[in-house]
């Protein structure tokens, strides 16, 4: 893979139109801007990060989740983006980009890394996915690929549907969003489809798919735009470089501020963050003392600590990478970035406590639980409002499936189109508004004027 293909101002579905009008934002700002502006990024802010539904104001939802992810991720993109230009100074000189703006496009794909998350966060997607293989009635005229797709849930494969779909964007804009292929590209984490199924090879751009079969074509476009190295003959691609990098700033948020959260709920005492935190920060802890014991108040050292880990992890990914870079260009490097950082013991000790005193806490699991009766009940309905629309319940029911789920790109409407549009709009639901759907249409509530 070369930089000069795989760093691209070109966008998806205007190739060949140029913008007139001078613009005080570049091409990657753009496309971070066009995400902030989506209805789709817009409801992350009602749908689980950690606690689901939370109550307190200060525990993250999926929106605070992604902006934070995004912050981490245009340092991560700045720093090896200044390394990138000085050793392919071509690049800055022939497509003008600059540092900044390989951290602008990693910033914009790690902006929209959950814009595809159903209500309930992984609960749901499993929900989803439980489903269809109880269900099977409503898949016997697809083939196994598409049946995949829908057996094994993937939100990633929903957002890359979301921002490069234009059916599913709900816009006019071709392509989707009409994002640069660079962007879509970066966002891609993993660049294939539901089949094969290859979950247990260890291999980080395989552990899971982000490409339905309704967008096929779309990345195929966007590979053979952006350079991206195919694996063998199939239809399996190596990640953009640039992916790694989107990858490891969510891998930060998710094991570091999730277990700041952990405190502010009261779930993990601060004594057990305070020590594992300063480990990870021990060969530096040194100059950190002075100011650190000038703070009294318990939530404000674990702000400052929090702070302190994630810049010092920021040094560790930007070295790796460059230090892999040319692996990474040969498609010879396939492991999390955040796994090769001499921090992993210390950091698994965290996912563990996380996952014991926080992910599978009592409130999380009744939630989640509840989700495993709200998503069934959601798609039960309105697949059957779809495939049985003579049915006086199922006729009403149609009535609340916006128009844009009703209709295809496709002139013949298949059996996988319907199925799919039905899925996007229940996987599209915040959570809150999932449940009290659920609960009108099955009588256990009633809309209030």
């Amino acid at each position: 893979m070369d930089w000069n293909k795989l760093l691209s101002h070109k966008r998806l579905g205007k190739e060949n139109k140029i913008d007139k009008f001078a613009s005080t934002r570049t091409e990657f700002q753009k496309d971070f801007d066009r995400i902030v502006f989506s209805s789709e990024f817009r409801r992350l802010q009602n749908k689980t990060q950690v606690m689901p539904l939370p109550g307190s104001d200060y525990v993250r939802n999926r929106l605070t989740h992604s902006l934070e992810t995004s912050s981490v991720a245009r340092t991560l993109g700045t720093i090896v983006g200044t390394e990138i230009i000085k050793n392919n100074k071509e690049i800055e000189k022939e497509h003008n980009i600059t540092a900044s703006e390989i951290g602008s496009v990693v910033s914009a794909a790690a902006l929209a890394h959950d814009i595809g998350n159903p209500p309930f966060g992984h609960a749901g997607e499993d929900a989803i996915s439980e489903y269809f293989k109880k269900n099977t009635q409503f898949l016997k005229n697809l083939n196994e690929f598409e049946s995949a797709d829908l057996q094994n849930f993937e939100g990633n494969a929903a957002g890359f549907r979301l921002i490069a779909n234009s059916l599913a964007a709900q816009t006019s804009i071709a392509g989707g969003l009409g994002l640069t292929y660079t962007t879509y590209a970066t966002f891609t984490k993993y660049p294939k489809f539901s089949l094969p199924d290859l979950k247990k090879t260890g291999i980080a751009s395989e552990k899971k798919f982000s490409i339905f079969q309704s967008e096929k074509e779309i990345f195929k476009k966007i590979a053979l735009e952006t350079g991206l190295k195919a694996k063998g003959d199939t239809e399996r691609w190596h990640r953009h470089p640039l992916t790694f990098l989107v990858e490891a700033a969510d891998d930060i948020c998710y094991h570091i501020i999730d277990f700041e959260d952990g405190y502010h709920v009261g779930n993990i005492d601060f004594n057990t963050i305070e020590s594992l935190f300063k480990e990870i920060l021990k060969n530096n802890w040194g100059k950190e003392i002075k100011r650190y014991n000038q703070i009294f108040d318990k939530s404000k050292k674990i702000n400052y600590l929090r702070a302190k880990v994630i810049s010092e992890l920021v040094k560790e990914v930007t070295q790796i990478f460059i230090e892999n870079e040319n692996k990474l260009l040969k498609g010879d490097f396939d492991t999390a970035l955040l796994d090769c950082v001499k921090q992993f013991e210390i950091l698994k000790e965290i996912k563990d406590i996380s996952v014991k005193k926080l992910y599978k806490s009592r409130v999380v699991v009744e939630i989640e639980s509840a989700g495993f009766t709200v998503i069934p009940g959601l798609l039960d309905a309105f697949l059957n409002a779809v495939f049985d629309p003579q049915n006086k319940k199922n006729k009403l029911l149609k009535e609340l499936i916006p128009k844009q789920y009703l209709s295809t790109d496709k002139t013949n409407y298949e059996d996988y189109q319907k199925i799919l549009n039905i899925v996007m709009f229940v996987s599209g639901m915040t959570d809150k508004y999932a449940i009290n759907l659920y609960k009108k249409i099955n009588g256990i509530s009633l809309p209030e004027y």
